[in-house]
């Protein structure tokens, strides 16, 4: 199989666009030779679809000709079935490479850019990122010594910011899901239900997916505290039973074609504190405020700042960032890792970026989460989802 027998998420010629923008972010960031080893990022720029992100791996993009994919020798069919790139442009590495404490996969990535002539360039590499280790950078400093490397962290994230025709698509179709799921959890949640056959449910609905379109595991499992575990942020289920008199909050999100739409509810069994109703309200309120400053021109930090100002004004408090970009994404993090809805973020909202407005609140005896996932729209912003805005209560 060639490049061109692959059934692409997306056109070639998005892919060429793609490519384009990456180069001329390197060209302004003087880096000549590109390796990006975050899965995304990866997927993004060629297609690559594969769980092989706990070896190494990465997608290298030239100043011109096509990218090169490399990794492990096992995944390079996997790279041939997924990417629009021929066997030239495929470079796989030996297994005796794979968990070593004698070599490293960046030993042979060395000796391959050396062979092509690549050795000596200005290269960026992904410094803060969950898949480059420190080994990685030793390694290809020690045997690059003519190479001069700067932090690419975050340069083709910024590339996926505002999303295309199709990748809105994929988000929309990823909004159904996490709809059907919330549906479904309030349609079976009870007292006495054990906390992991409800996390099945949440995994079977989300998978099954929603109008005829399949979903895709997401990033980061369901988080599902209650009581007293909700008072964290990110704690997820055990087998313990659900009790009348405790808050539950789900933090889940739909995936399709490994685009991302996440969005929290809470459900409270049995009669609701007054406490609950008051966050409720504020959380509310200031999700208003909040999206009358999501639209186009207005910076990431107003929408903080006019959901912070709203909160306090109902007396509640809260000192961490209230949303992020999302889209495409892989395992450990559903989100693009860029803009952050927080005080000092100058992020300029432009149209068909998408972001996770998340409001959350975390009270002295649970927590709070009503969320949602919006786009910025040429006038304004929407919500990808229709799921009630509202404290969910089961008595």
């Amino acid at each position: 199989m060639t490049g061109s027998d692959v059934t692409l998420n997306f056109s070639r010629q998005e892919y060429a666009a793609r490519i384009a923008k990456t180069r001329t972010a390197m060209n302004e960031a003087g880096i000549e030779l590109l390796i990006a080893t975050d899965p995304s990022n990866m997927g993004w720029l060629t297609g690559y679809d594969g769980w092989s992100f706990y070896t190494h791996q990465c997608v290298l993009v030239p100043l011109s000709g096509e990218p090169i994919w490399f990794g492990r020798g096992i995944d390079a069919a996997g790279a041939r079935r997924t990417t629009f790139l021929d066997d030239d442009h495929i470079i796989a590495y030996a297994d005796h490479y794979v968990q070593s404490t004698e070599r490293h996969p960046m030993d042979y990535l060395s000796e391959v850019l050396t062979a092509r002539g690549l050795g000596n360039l200005h290269i960026g590499v992904e410094m803060d990122n969950y898949y480059f280790s420190a080994a990685c950078y030793a390694s290809l400093v020690r045997h690059l010594p003519n190479a001069r490397f700067r932090d690419a962290t975050g340069l083709v994230n910024w590339q996926r910011a505002v999303k295309s025709a199709q990748e809105i698509i994929y988000m929309k179709r990823a909004a159904r899901i996490v709809e059907a799921m919330h549906a479904r959890i309030f349609e079976i949640i009870e007292p006495g239900m054990k906390k992991n056959r409800l996390a099945a449910e949440i995994f079977h609905c989300g998978i099954s997916g929603a109008d005829g379109h399949g979903g895709d595991y997401p990033a980061i499992v369901p988080m599902l505290p209650s009581g007293m575990d909700a008072t964290a942020a990110h704690l997820t289920w055990d087998d313990r039973e659900m009790k009348t008199g405790e808050a539950t909050f789900f933090e889940i999100a739909g995936c399709h074609r490994r685009y991302h739409c996440p969005q929290s509810r809470t459900v409270y069994l049995g009669p609701v504190p007054q406490k609950y109703l008051d966050a409720e309200k504020a959380v509310l309120a200031g999700i208003d405020a909040g999206l009358e400053k999501a639209r186009p021109g207005n910076r990431a930090e107003d929408i903080a700042e006019a959901f912070f100002t709203t909160l306090r004004s109902h007396g509640f408090e809260k000192d961490n960032r209230t949303g992020y970009s999302i889209g495409m994404s892989y395992p450990p993090d559903w989100g693009e890792r860029t803009i952050s809805l927080r005080r000092g973020d100058k992020t300029v909202l432009q149209p068909d970026m998408c972001i996770h407005f998340m409001p959350a609140l975390w009270l002295d005896d649970g927590g709070l989460e009503i969320t949602e996932p919006i786009r910025i729209t040429e006038t304004g912003s929407e919500c990808l989802t229709t799921t009630p805005r509202q404290l969910m209560i089961k008595t």
